[in-house]
């Protein structure tokens, strides 16, 4: 008989997003086929298959132990979220009698389903990073006696779910900040910074709306600028590694002396990037909106108001709350006071039952998997695969060296 050969190898994932990519959370049924093509009748020992998923850390660390003497320190650490074995094709056989049992395929096309559930747990998002990642996968191997085993494996997205509908994300952020400029005995007059933005959530493609207040007194030409800034921490061996990043900013017009500049509402968007990683005990990603003013020749004076990327954007309910709240603080935050409009009686009001059904199923759309869930993949998959920016690596004491430049 003239033995075939193997000449394809793949999986195949039966859940696919709007954008053709396998993505998951925890607790979510995993399913797919793995495909076998052969030219002619292959035996085969067992198709097994291996579904892991890893959050993993590394860098590595130079070190003088005395007069012309360096090593090399590594850090490393590993967090196993997912562990999943399976035989597909084979099963426990007598190792003295390696020829029995075997299982023929012959020329053709042969699929093999797979399934599995991931872990009910909080599960790290899917994530890559200069000196760590977050990785799952689903590995099949192909069996046959006598041979090198035919390998292929395939990447599969997890997110872990961050509804910034919650009181702690909707909450307004602000801060007020004020420095006086000094050229040796000369004292010039201050800068003030004043800066709220609505609240504390977003996910990725919303726009943040930025109110600010700047006050120049100095002598000094000052220039008030904005920057979103994620910051990426790994942990090994009770070390910890960080990165920033910028990843968006704008800027406002220059600041004479003695003049004064308001931002009402000024929007900066958000690109795709990773949702914030909280959970993780070996990588963090965070996110802080940094409010500063450029100060030519001396310290930036910055705000940092801290952020948290999410993945389940505000719903319309939400978002008419968070906007009266925030109307509310920016009223008291710029000193203004406003007697609010006596509400209307209920009975002016005429509303149906089925009207005021339909408006509380509108509110409680959180509740369902349908329409919301296929936005939130859309962000996920697609700062999954993009290209990763340039790195600017700083040290912890180091950070937001931009701003306070």
């Amino acid at each position: 008989m003239v033995l075939g050969k193997v000449r394809a190898l793949a999986i195949y994932f039966d859940s696919l997003n709007e954008n053709n990519l396998p993505a998951y959370s925890g607790g979510d049924l995993v399913s797919g086929r793995v495909v076998v093509e052969v030219t002619g009748d292959v035996r085969v020992k067992s198709l097994d298959i291996t579904a892991r998923g890893v959050a993993k850390v590394r860098w590595t660390e130079s070190r003088n132990a005395g007069a012309n003497t360096a090593y090399t320190q590594n850090y490393t650490e590993e967090v196993e979220y997912l562990h999943h074995y399976d035989t597909l094709i084979g099963e426990e056989r007598d190792e003295d009698c390696p020829e029995e049992g075997l299982t023929v395929l012959h020329a053709g096309l042969h699929e093999f389903a797979f399934s599995f559930n991931l872990p009910q747990m909080a599960l790290a998002t899917s994530f890559e990073g200069k000196h760590g990642s977050v990785r799952y996968w689903v590995k099949a191997e192909l069996h046959r006696p006598w041979l090198l085993p035919v390998k292929v494996k395939k990447e599969f997205i997890v997110f872990e779910h961050i509804d910034i509908n919650t009181p702690l994300l909707l909450a307004p952020q602000a801060g007020t900040k004020e420095k006086t400029l000094c050229c040796w005995f000369c004292a010039s007059g201050p800068i003030s910074l004043s800066a709220k933005i609505e609240r504390k959530g977003y996910t990725p493609g919303e726009s943040i709306q930025i109110f600010a207040e700047v006050e120049n007194c100095s002598s000094r030409v000052v220039v008030p600028k904005a920057a979103l800034y994620q910051t990426q921490t790994f942990f090994a061996k009770g070390k910890g590694k960080q990165i920033e990043q910028l990843v968006s900013n704008l800027r406002g017009d220059p600041l004479p002396q003695g003049k004064s500049q308001s931002w009402e509402g000024k929007l900066l968007k958000i690109p795709p990037v990773s949702p914030s990683i909280l959970d993780c005990p070996i990588i963090r990603v965070e996110y802080a909106l940094v409010v500063y003013v450029d100060v030519p020749g001396g310290l930036n004076l910055s705000l940092s108001l801290p952020l948290v990327i999410g993945t389940i954007p505000l719903h319309a309910c939400a978002t008419r709350t968070s906007s009266i709240s925030s109307n509310c603080s920016t009223l008291n935050w710029l000193g203004l006071t406003e007697r609010p409009e006596a509400p209307p009686s209920y009975s002016d009001l005429a509303i149906s039952e089925s009207h005021r059904r339909d408006c509380l199923q509108g509110c409680d759309r959180s509740d369902e998997e349908g329409e919301e869930q296929g936005s939130v993949l859309t962000y996920i998959t697609e700062f999954r695969y993009l290209p990763p920016p340039l790195y600017s690596e700083v040290q912890t004491a180091e950070v937001h060296d931009d701003c306070m430049r």
